[in-house]
């Protein structure tokens, strides 16, 4: 059966599951409406013969019984005494055995309603007895018998039976079909999006990918939005991924390319080559190599899901930017450093020292006279900042230069440019840190500006 339930279509189902629902909803309803039925009828022919007993037993009561006995439709009305005699009839009951034995009459004397055959009263089918006591009399207190075939009653039940039994098969099927109309209507934008999802497996990659987009909406519609997120997200990724390959090959051929070519030459010239010239130059090209392979390695554990994070301890910012300072003592313009009070973070002292160094590099780079490096507390953070005093950057381009592998037309030159990527590096360890890293207008030049979460440290 399960398996069988499983090869179903999902619309055949949900269709399945709601017809079948409905049709037990509906035979319940219909088992309380034929019941319910039947009550309120009986309860009716109840109440007409208890009132109906009740006015003959007032004319006992008062000595005005008329022979024979009133009565209105198809009810009979005896009225007996204690000893179970007749004492009065209607015109159609029986003036000398009472509808009732002695043991029934005994039993709702008191005021008592029960079932006889109908046999009794010359009538086919059950019949209904009420019995209301009639007050005092010379042999006993006698009691008004009021019978009332139920034949009616049972037919107008019978026939909300078979209607029932005929409507709902056909109200069923009606329902049926609609269901199977309705759940196709609702499933069809599921179909349109795995039909997009099997166009968008088929066309080629280079090809935008989107799932089409239902005008309801509901959680259907709220599904395709966020897969065409997904999608847009996943045909980010694999673009960036596209060109931080093709733009990383690019750059290692650049140095393979320089090795190659002044190998070559100084095979080609034997004798005249100036060997120690070709290994300063061949180890130069090589140091920037692996400085470019160091970068790739660090930028591809970074876009890693859950990127490894080095031991943190607390940093003395003063003292890291003096130490990054030392290390451009030969460098074209003066490094100094302006930290008067100690500034602790909790970090990575190598990660911290790279982004320091990273901006120091694109600083010195451009500057004219001279690079300044400063902390200061702002807040609840910490400012460090890496001033120059060259061209500056435009302030449209300064976010994009934080972009991998981006140079500004001023610094194309790779030897004196390097790979673009210092300060993509930045930005991703300054996250990794909780902070934020941008470029401001230093009036003249740049001012790079980090924000660290303070600690303080006593």
């Amino acid at each position: 059966m399960v398996a069988w339930w499983r090869r179903l279509s999902l619309r055949s189902r949900l269709t399945l599951l709601a017809v079948g629902g409905l049709a037990a909803g509906l035979a319940v309803g219909g088992a309380v409406l034929v019941a319910a039925l039947g009550v309120t009828l009986q309860r009716s022919v109840d109440s007409e013969a208890t009132q109906t007993g009740r006015d003959v037993a007032r004319l006992v009561a008062e000595g005005a019984l008329p022979e024979p006995v009133p009565v209105t439709g198809e009810q009979q009305v005896q009225v007996v005494d204690g000893q179970g005699r007749v004492l009065a009839a209607s015109l159609n009951a029986d003036r000398l055995v009472p509808v009732l034995h002695d043991a029934e009459l005994a039993a709702v004397r008191g005021g008592g309603k029960r079932f006889v055959a109908g046999d009794r009263i010359g009538v086919t089918g059950p019949v209904r007895v009420v019995a209301v006591p009639a007050g005092a009399g010379g042999t006993g207190p006698p009691t008004v018998l009021v019978a009332k075939p139920m034949t009616d009653l049972q037919h107008s039940v019978q026939v909300a039976r078979n209607i029932l039994v005929v409507a709902f098969p056909l109200l069923i099927g009606v329902l049926a079909v609609v269901t199977w109309r309705l759940v196709g209507a609702t499933l069809r934008p599921v179909e349109s999006l795995r039909a997009g999802a099997a166009e968008i497996t088929a066309a080629p990659s280079g090809r935008p990918a989107r799932l089409p987009v239902p005008a309801s909406h509901d959680e259907i519609q709220r599904l395709a939005v966020t897969l065409n997120d997904m999608l847009e997200r996943l045909e980010t990724a694999r673009a960036r991924q596209r060109a931080f390959v093709a733009d990383a090959a690019h750059e290692l051929r650049s140095p393979l390319a320089n090795l190659r070519t002044e190998l070559e030459v100084a095979q080609r010239l034997g004798d005249r080559t100036d060997w120690p010239e070709v290994a300063r130059d061949l180890l130069a090209d090589t140091q920037r190599l692996g400085r470019l392979i160091d970068d790739l390695l660090l930028l591809a554990r970074a876009d890693a899901p859950h990127p490894r994070v080095g031991a943190v301890e607390p940093v003395e910012l003063g003292g890291l930017l003096r130490a990054v300072a030392e290390q451009y003592s030969g460098a074209a313009v003066p490094v100094s450093v302006a930290a008067d009070q100690p500034a602790w973070v909790e970090g990575e002292p190598d990660g911290l020292r790279r982004v320091v160094a990273n901006l120091v590099d694109n600083a010195v780079r451009h500057a004219r006279t001279g690079v300044v490096l400063a902390v200061r507390p702002d807040r609840t953070e910490l400012l460090v900042t890496v001033t120059d005093d060259g061209p500056g950057i435009p302030a449209a381009d300064r976010e994009r230069v934080f972009e991998r592998f981006t140079r500004l037309d001023d610094a194309r030159a790779r030897d004196a440019g390097g790979a673009g990527l210092g300060l993509a590096i930045a930005r991703d360890l300054v996250r990794r840190h909780g902070g934020s890293v941008r470029l401001a207008d230093a009036g003249p030049g740049v001012r790079a500006e980090v924000r660290l979460p303070s600690t303080n440290v006593t």
